[in-house]
């Protein structure tokens, strides 16, 4: 019987989640000549709703800690990727912010618009060296814009607490611009695993951690400093 509830209760959120998205989307339409900020805080506050709507249907929650740590200027945000919620949750969190993201999510009716506005930094994963180059090229341009750039650096999901392989291009990016990165652990796969579409109660905690200056270190110990952070924040 608490499986049955749990399935309706996801159905109920995946209900709201379509209606919120497409209205979210078409709204692009309405909003696409305004300068970026404010696309990109009308758009998220659609991810806010979202959240809310997690809250009531699913009884999922969220802690944040270290909000102080986030610096007033724009930095690349390297976090752990568990499942689909930080990618809503984080864009929000950090608007503006652009995130990194898979190109074939641009291809989604209504939804790649939205992303497209939000002016996020699709790339093609088949090409792994392609990809990089285009992270360094346009995170550098989004920073000078005044944007944060959001990475996931294990470039996938990764469904277990452990994390997998950290990639440099984050690190990259940050000692190539100049600017800090800043940490970010979460367990959002306890809630929302990414192999199950069922939501589990309870408490989906993020843990923000001190910006790590870049002026010193190579790309690979900057990345190794972060993901050793990262590993210990939860």
């Amino acid at each position: 019987m608490g499986r049955i509830w749990q399935a309706i209760r996801a159905l109920l959120f995946y209900t709201g989640l379509l209606v919120l998205v497409l209205v979210m989307s078409l709204s692009v339409c309405l909003v696409v000549f305004f300068p970026v900020g404010f696309r990109q805080r009308w758009l998220t506050y659609g991810n806010k709703l979202i959240m809310v709507w997690l809250r009531i249907t699913c009884g999922v929650k969220v802690a944040v800690m270290g909000i102080e740590n986030i610096p007033k200027e724009p930095c690349v945000v390297l976090s752990n990727h568990q499942s689909t919620w930080e990618t809503f949750f984080l864009q929000h969190l950090f608007v503006p912010a652009s995130v990194i993201l898979k190109r074939e999510l641009l291809w989604i009716p209504l939804f790649g618009w939205g992303l497209y506005a939000m002016r996020a930094i699709a790339i093609k994963r088949s090409n792994p060296a392609g990809a990089i180059r285009q992270v360094l090229k346009l995170g550098k341009q989004r920073i000078q814009e005044g944007m944060n750039v959001v990475i996931f650096p294990e470039g996938t999901r990764i469904r277990t607490p452990e994390l997998g392989t950290f990639m440099t291009s984050g690190a990259a990016l940050a000692k190539s611009a100049g600017v800090s990165i800043l940490p970010v652990r979460h367990n959002a796969g306890d809630c929302w695993p990414a192999a199950s579409w069922l939501k589990t109660p309870g408490t989906i905690t993020v843990v923000i951690g001190a910006p790590i200056s870049t002026d010193e270190l190579s790309p690979r110990e900057l990345t190794e400093q972060a993901k050793q952070w990262i590993a210990g924040a939860l």
